[in-house]
């Protein structure tokens, strides 16, 4: 089982809720998604430990030692700001602990920008029934968000 955290504090919102297909309909795997607070600045953290095997600005991959990875989408169509208002704390190769800083951005200039904040963790190609102990309501970065099964 892996334990999966929330990579920032806001509310918990279900997968279906995501405005971007890709994710409501589960195709890279199931998960949740958390609208984040609407500060300035936050930062993202590692949903678990392990090496990070993607790395962009907007979004980022963690993998843990049993070979699940975890996605960690900052934001709706954030690719499209080529970076800007995003600083990493990583590389991309980088093994990182659960918690651990990785992206710190501005979710108040993302939704000014026209873009939707809400931030998707997705087990990758993980099966539905296999996340449990959903957490609901409001979260700390860091806070249990679902256990991978």
């Amino acid at each position: 089982m892996v334990n999966v955290l929330a990579p920032v504090a806001g509310e918990i919102v279900s997968m279906d809720q995501v405005s971007d297909p890709v994710f409501a309909q589960g195709f890279v795997g199931p998960g949740l998604a958390v609208k984040p607070v609407a500060e300035p600045r936050i930062t993202a953290v590692a949903a678990i430990g392990g090496t990070v095997t993607k790395l962009h600005p907007h979004a980022y991959v963690v993998t843990g030692e049993d070979g699940r990875g975890v996605l960690v989408h900052l934001g709706i169509d954030t690719v499209e700001l080529h970076g800007e208002g995003f600083e990493l704390h990583v590389e991309e190769g980088a093994v990182v602990e659960a918690g651990q800083d990785i992206v710190t951005w501005n979710p108040v200039a993302v939704a000014e920008g026209g873009k939707d904040t809400i931030c998707p963790v997705v087990a990758l190609d993980g099966k539905p029934e296999s996340i449990t102990d959903q957490a609901s309501g409001a979260v700390s970065a860091g806070d249990a968000l679902f256990a991978w099964q």
